[in-house]
């Protein structure tokens, strides 16, 4: 069995922790059975080096101001381990004096203790709803003393957790698909494209278990990401403990690295990188992203040129998108993280660009799924502790999926691509040009918009508690599973660009120099042959398409906003006055008459992939 640390685990569970407050010291463990350091007591406060901020995660920002609460987190391996260290935690808070036994050190109020569970599966959903069971019987002892309970607790879980636990609808126990496209809609699948152009996304709300379980069940439409995909997601270290090498920063400074190459890092710091052609080595490394102007706010990034539904003739954007073509040299990762190597592409055809040689070094179906996406620097982190805020402008990571709950990080938009308000189902991107990138196309839209009615028409079944098919949580994966399919067997076909518009063409090009693409576009996945191309709902378009993104743009851009409240003005006079009578109700309709002819003025706008100044300047979006 794979080693996680020093020592081999007996089973799914490592340890478990209790993490308290401290009047004085703060967060720190104050019992982990097994001891986190060898030969150390279960009391100890000590920690490995790669674990220093767990005391951070399991007892998140704000944790006072709710009685209780569950989050998820994710903790690298420590030195001998190669997998990322899956952890859940529940926190609660009792008054100080209805302890049976008060502690000497217990000098507040109230006493905020977190049970964590550090497991090497990724079964968040069960793991919570075990842990909430011991956490709330550890607490009605009150006397925290009484740790015999926490040891039952990691006996039994690993008696009970085997590897049948990794299979069938277990592993997403508590992750509601329904639920995500209850509250944000057709947004959905601009968060899944977001998450495959592998770029800079945080998540904000409060209290963290709504953070985590938005962040996680979006994970979880990606086939095989939660079972197979999150290995790699977590491995950043402390520099310090590669302080002999001449290239390292200071020994605070974090970097992305895979466990399996620590051996081969220190030597390779001392290769100079090479100067690339502009696909993912150097310039998303060491270049931070374009971003907007201070000037230029967000704008409405869903619903660019509305009057023409599809795309033009494929388009390239951004560097590198001519990868594809001619017998350049291209940049791929090295074994070591940020350290790409030249190496010469295969012949131009349905993988065109691929590099031979590379792995993703995931457990992969047939399909070649789940995507490399979080490797070699594209980290996961559903909850991320303040401490942690130098992972967003470190340069050795690729980019993030990560959740925060403090404010600090929400107004450090500029680390991020995206900041996804899940309180406001909101969806904050500066960079116009990647907003025209995840612009929604016709058939995008007919695919959510189709989702949608059917989870929202069930939405007050009460036979329908996310376990039936059509409309349930198995049904939307499969959905997702289709789209992405279909969009991967496109990809493989000779003169596919009509095929791959569909998708949105500025889209595919920007996701071909991903390096998730590229891992998958460089091995053979025979399954894919009896996948049919094209996107799940492509076909002519008709005027039911002009009104579905006609309702898309007006419901979700600030010009849309504008027509509907004129309208609804309007409406209100009518009714109270009976008639349309009196300047309010003149000035209604003009402002409404205005709104609908700057509405159509845009209609008649170039298409999406042409570049041109963004609209009128818009807050961010919402519904």
């Amino acid at each position: 069995m794979e080693s996680h640390g020093r020592d081999d685990p007996k089973g799914p569970v490592l340890h478990i922790v209790v993490v308290g407050f401290h009047h004085k010291k703060g967060c720190q463990v104050e019992f982990a059975f097994p001891p986190l350091i060898p030969d150390g007591g279960h009391d100890s406060n000590l920690l490995p080096e790669e674990w220093k901020y767990l005391p951070f995660l399991a007892l998140p920002d704000g944790a006072h101001n709710y009685q209780e609460d569950t989050v998820f987190f994710h903790l690298p391996p420590l030195g001998g381990g190669t997998r990322c260290v899956y952890g859940v935690s529940c926190y609660r808070q009792i008054e100080a004096k209805d302890l049976k036994v008060r502690q000497a050190d217990v000098t507040r109020e109230t006493v905020q203790k977190s049970v964590c569970v550090l497991s090497r599966v990724p079964l968040y959903g069960l793991l919570q709803a075990k842990l909430q069971l011991i956490t709330h019987a550890y607490f009605e002892e009150k006397d925290f003393s009484q740790i015999s309970i926490l040891k039952e607790l990691y006996d039994h879980m690993n008696g009970s957790l085997g590897g049948s636990a990794m299979e069938g609808s277990q592993v997403y126990l508590g992750l509601s698909p329904r639920d995500l496209i209850l509250n944000f809609r057709h947004k959905v699948l601009v968060l899944f494209k977001l998450v495959l152009l592998e770029k800079k996304v945080l998540f904000y709300v409060s209290p963290v278990n709504r953070l985590v379980g938005a962040l996680m069940t979006l994970l979880s439409l990606f086939p095989g990401m939660i079972e197979h995909g999150l290995v790699d997601s977590s491995h950043y270290r402390p520099k310090s403990s590669t302080s002999d090498d001449p290239g390292v920063p200071g020994a605070e400074e974090f970097v992305s690295v895979s466990a399996a190459d620590i051996a081969a890092a220190a030597p390779a710091a001392s290769e100079p990188l090479p100067s690339g052609n502009g696909t993912e080595g150097n310039d998303h490394l060491l270049k931070p992203p374009s971003r907007a102007s201070p000037e230029s706010s967000e704008s409405d990034w869903e619903t660019l040129d509305p009057g023409v539904l599809e795309e033009s003739a494929p388009k390239q954007v951004g560097e590198g998108a001519g990868t594809e073509a001619g017998p350049e040299l291209t940049d791929a990762f090295d074994s070591r993280p940020g350290i790409p190597i030249t190496v010469q592409p295969q012949a131009v055809g349905g993988h065109g660009g691929a590099v031979q040689g590379l792995v993703s070094g995931l457990e992969e179906d047939h399909y070649g799924l789940p995507l490399a996406i979080f490797t070699k620097g594209y980290l996961c982190l559903p909850y991320m502790a303040l401490q942690q805020h130098h992972l967003l402008s470190d340069v050795t990571v690729r980019g993030f999926v990560a959740g925060a709950t403090n404010i600090l990080f929400r107004q450090q938009r500029h680390l991020s691509d995206a900041v996804v308000d899940v309180d406001e189902v909101g969806i904050q991107i500066q960079d116009p040009e990647l907003r025209r990138t995840l612009s929604l196309t016709t058939a995008d839209l007919r695919f959510i918009d189709y989702v949608v009615k059917h989870v929202t028409e069930n939405r007050d079944d009460v036979f329908l508690d996310g376990t039936g098919w059509e409309g349930g949580d198995e049904w939307i994966r499969a959905q997702f599973t289709l789209y992405l399919h279909s969009l991967l067997s496109s990809v493989l076909q000779q003169d596919n660009e009509r095929l791959l518009a569909d998708y949105g063409t500025p889209f595919v090009t920007a996701w071909k120099i991903t390096h998730n693409f590229r891992l998958w576009s460089n091995n053979e996945h025979p399954a894919m042959t009896a996948v049919t191309p094209g996107h799940p709902f492509q076909g002519n378009y008709s005027v039911a398409d002009v009104k579905l993104r006609l309702s898309h743009s007006v419901q979700n851009s600030e010009r849309g906003k504008k027509i509907g409240n004129a309208v609804i003005t309007t409406s209100r006079s009518v009714v109270q006055t009976g008639k349309v009578v009196g300047q309010s109700v003149g000035g209604a309709l003009t402002s409404a008459k205005s709104a609908m002819s700057s509405w159509f003025s845009t209609l008649a706008q170039p298409s999406a992939g042409t570049p041109q100044a963004c609209p009128e300047p818009a807050g961010e979006v919402k519904p």
